[in-house]
């Protein structure tokens, strides 16, 4: 068990804005002896809405943490309307990842896993091909191979989802999952659903969009990691990165930036998750240093 001196509470909070937000917050981790170690706010004045992260470190607070929310709740998030949550530094969230057969999201998700550079378990990986099996084998992480057509794609995801509530799964990451998933399935996991893809769209649809970008001789290669909506494409971005080329690349040279974005870039939303250093509102994200 990892020591309580080492451990900080996290409280992310989204409410209107007006006057006493902040000291009324830090009044009260302060009163019940608690010790904040980081504060990040801003204020959006189109939307007259408040945001805030606090973190205070867990070791001589004394409200305890299965206490903590009916606390909060009552004696000051509904006077100013809050949506808050409410985290430890030492969780360990359970993540599913869903691949196809393109693996270099997956190998780099599992190398970073492996080297202990994320507090996650990755307990399951689902696929709609049997091709990189192998890979979760090797790593001892179940693999589940859920084929999808278009005939059988509602029963195939109530399939899935049933693998992720039996898994205990918190989040979800489309490591280059090609596949759309439904409405229904988001809904299940709103907010909680990483994907990564290519920013050539909608200039260059389809299935070989480097090729596409490489005919028009673009001359930067762009990567989006959202979360999932109903929106095809078009939930709250967490991270993007882009990267030159040239005339002298190929097309080879084209996938080969645009997959080792890809991973960066997944990785790096994946690490703002997990670290709660994100707050969506509406239909974007306000990313916390």
């Amino acid at each position: 068990m990892e020591n309580q001196t080492s451990v900080s509470a996290i409280l992310i909070v989204s409410c209107p804005d007006r006057k006493g937000l902040i000291a009324s917050v830090t009044r009260f981790i302060y009163q019940h002896h608690g010790n904040i170690i980081s504060l990040e706010q801003d204020v959006d004045p189109r939307e007259h809405h408040f945001f805030m992260r606090l973190e205070w470190e867990l070791a001589g607070f004394q409200i305890p943490p299965e206490q903590f929310e009916k606390r909060f709740e009552t004696e000051l998030a509904q006077a100013f309307a809050m949506t808050w949550s409410f985290h430890l530094s030492n969780e360990r969230p359970r993540m599913a990842i869903f691949v196809s057969k393109h693996s270099h999201c997956l190998y780099d998700i599992l190398s970073r896993y492996q080297a202990g550079e994320w507090r996650v378990e990755i307990p399951l990986i689902i696929s709609n091909h049997p091709d990189l099996a192998p890979v979760a084998k090797n790593v001892g992480i179940d693999f589940h191979v859920v084929p999808i057509t278009k005939s059988n794609k509602a029963e195939q995801e109530k399939r899935e989802l049933a693998l992720l509530k039996k898994y205990d799964i918190e989040f979800v990451v489309l490591a280059r999952y090609m596949q759309v998933l439904s409405d229904n399935f988001i809904r299940h996991y709103p907010q909680r659903i990483i994907n990564i893809h290519h920013s050539f769209l909608p200039a260059f649809p389809g299935a070989k969009p480097y090729h596409s970008a490489y005919e028009r001789g673009v001359k930067i290669i762009g990567v989006t990691s959202h979360y999932a909506t109903a929106d095809l494409d078009g939930g709250p971005i967490i991270e993007q990165d882009v990267v030159p080329v040239s005339h002298t690349d190929r097309v080879e040279d084209y996938v080969r930036k645009g997959r080792d974005l890809e991973k960066v870039v997944l990785s790096r939303a994946i690490w703002r998750h997990l670290n709660r250093k994100i707050l969506v509102f509406k239909n974007r994200t306000l990313l916390f240093s």
